[in-house]
């Protein structure tokens, strides 16, 4: 199971010019909303609808999920629908269009975007205040930053991150101990420089180029307050130029750069490379694919700010039961049965403020000690998570990797490739 990516360019814009058709030239903004009172008897039905978690796997968690809350609410009868992996978000335009959301829904925060900015999505922070101490404060961020437009609009469900997977028997000739790695991006950038000096380019341990998480993971402000990308600054610029100075020092595979690129987490695995990024379920990879490398592994939390990857539960607007749907979506997403999700899924942390410690105790015993390991390290960083803004695209990720690609081969300045891919962000911002 995967935290469902960013669809590809273009569709969100395409979506929100669909439902701004739809409206007669002007999208509508959010809909008017208020406290929604879940405390008195609940009754009717609400539909839930849920992206590609039906089969053998999920279905018997769910089954017990509604089967509870509908014990729990004897008048409400919960119709569970399930829509398949691929065309989702074309699935979830043509609902909206046609008036017929399901009252409970499950969206990442890119997807709800074009059904924030038209008015269907309930602000769940206007219709219970209490909420966001609930939540993991990122993820709820993620919901709650769409531009122009107050309110939160997805309660955090499951979450995933990143973390740093380090081949110590390469970096140990170099001094390199666990003790010793680094924990900001700019030491990570100097030992590789370091380690690729001393080693004549036989140790490498950048094996991707910097992308908008670089930037994140750096602290460096990604958008102003009216949502203009502005991450062409000095700092951004020094971190570019590391790495062309660690690329000319040998520290990063030439094909890095190219479209024959395989991903930095197979160049690892295949041994080229002694360090990559990854999720916790990285050590089972290492496991199946590359046991040897295993033992010689350690994983220690990103360095910098770690990212955020967030998938939701939504109330539509328009929800003939709001009550009944959101008090469903609130027991979805509570501290206990996000806790039982996500021992299902195992390597996803729940969207609530606590609740991880209890799934690594429960879940850890039974894993690899390498996972388990990992997945607490993880884990203990999403408190500082940061998720990457909903309004960038795939489009502007293939612009970015063809500016840095030229920038770490030193055939223009960090500061012109920097300039260029804000230009083009914010000529192609799916929120204007």
């Amino acid at each position: 199971m995967k935290i469902r990516s960013t669809l590809a360019v273009g569709i969100a814009a395409a979506a929100a010019l669909a439902l701004t058709a739809c409206t007669g030239g002007t999208a509508p903004g959010p809909a008017d909303s208020g406290p929604v009172d879940t405390s008195a008897k609940l009754s009717g039905k609400v539909s839930f609808q849920t992206w590609s978690l039906k089969n053998e796997k999920f279905t018997p968690y769910f089954e017990k999920l509604i089967d509870q809350f509908e014990k729990d609410h004897p008048g409400v009868t919960i119709d569970w629908i399930d829509q398949p992996g691929d065309g989702y978000q074309d699935k979830i335009l043509s609902q909206a269009n046609s008036n017929t959301l399901p009252d409970v829904l499950n969206l990442p925060p890119d997807i709800a975007y074009p059904l924030v900015a038209a008015g269907k999505l309930l602000d769940l922070n206007a219709a219970d205040p209490d909420l966001k101490k609930v939540y993991n404060p990122g993820a709820w961020d993620a919901y709650s930053n769409f531009t122009g437009v107050k309110g939160t609009y997805g309660l955090p469900w499951y979450l995933g991150s990143d973390e740093s997977w380090w081949n110590l028997q390469q970096l140990a000739p170099y001094g390199v101990t666990k003790d010793s790695l680094p924990d900001t991006t700019d030491g990570w950038l100097d030992l590789a420089k370091k380690v690729a000096t001393e080693s004549k380019g036989k140790v490498q341990l950048v094996s991707s180029m910097p992308g908008l998480d670089t930037f994140v993971s750096a602290g460096i402000p990604i958008m102003d307050k009216d949502g203009a990308f502005v991450f062409n600054t000095p700092e951004a610029e020094q971190i570019v130029q590391k790495y062309a100075d660690a690329y000319k020092a040998g520290a990063m595979p030439p094909e890095a750069l190219t479209g024959s690129y395989a991903g930095n987490a197979e160049m690892y695995l295949q041994g080229k490379v002694a360090y990559t990024s990854g999720g916790s379920g990285f050590a089972g990879d290492l496991r199946t694919k590359a046991p040897s490398l295993l033992e010689h592994t350690v994983a220690t939390a990103r360095p910098g700010i770690p990212p955020l990857f967030v998938q939701g539960v939504n109330v539509a607007a328009d929800s003939k039961n709001k009550a009944a749907a959101l008090a469903f979506a609130e027991y979805v997403t509570n501290e206990q049965n996000q806790v039982d999700f996500v021992k299902i899924a195992v390597g996803f942390a729940p969207g609530t403020a606590q609740g991880t410690d209890q799934v690594v105790a429960e879940v850890g015993k039974d894993l690899d000690p390498a996972q388990a390991d990992a997945m607490k390290i993880m884990f203990d960083a999403l408190d500082k998570a940061q998720a990457t803004p909903y309004q960038w695209t795939g489009a502007m990720t293939d612009y970015l990797n063809q500016q840095m690609a030229l920038a770490i081969r030193g055939d223009v300045t960090p500061k012109a490739a920097l300039d260029k891919i804000v230009a083009y962000a914010n000529q192609n911002r799916i929120d204007k």
